[in-house]
């Protein structure tokens, strides 16, 4: 397991993502509307866009730049063939730490 803290429950309201970076990877972090948390890649696949700025909502998110839409969970598109890399988020004590198990 290759689990990171990378910031606190405070830092993301509700519906909201941000960005973190942990070593060389680039993380969207995003803290739903129905209370949930989940890690993704940070950038779109499909040209780049920031993830963390999309949009949320119930367990999707849409790109900010050409409305590409994923899974929170697992990655796969929602009405395209694109898909982005999902990380295992767990909350303890307020902090939220993603596992990055795998990564380089």
């Amino acid at each position: 397991m290759a689990e990171h803290r990378v910031g606190t429950c405070a830092q993301i309201p509700p519906g909201e993502g941000r960005s973190f970076i942990v070593g060389r990877t680039e993380l969207a972090v995003f803290h739903t509307r129905e209370g949930g948390y989940f890690a993704t890649q940070a950038l779109c696949p499909h040209r780049a866009g920031p993830l963390a700025d999309g949009l949320t909502d119930s367990g999707t998110v849409v790109c900010p730049l050409h409305d590409r839409v994923f899974s929170l969970s697992t990655g796969s598109g929602i009405g395209n063939d694109l898909s982005i890399q999902t990380y295992p988020v767990r909350i303890d004590n307020e902090h939220i730490y993603v596992d990055l198990a795998g990564e380089a």
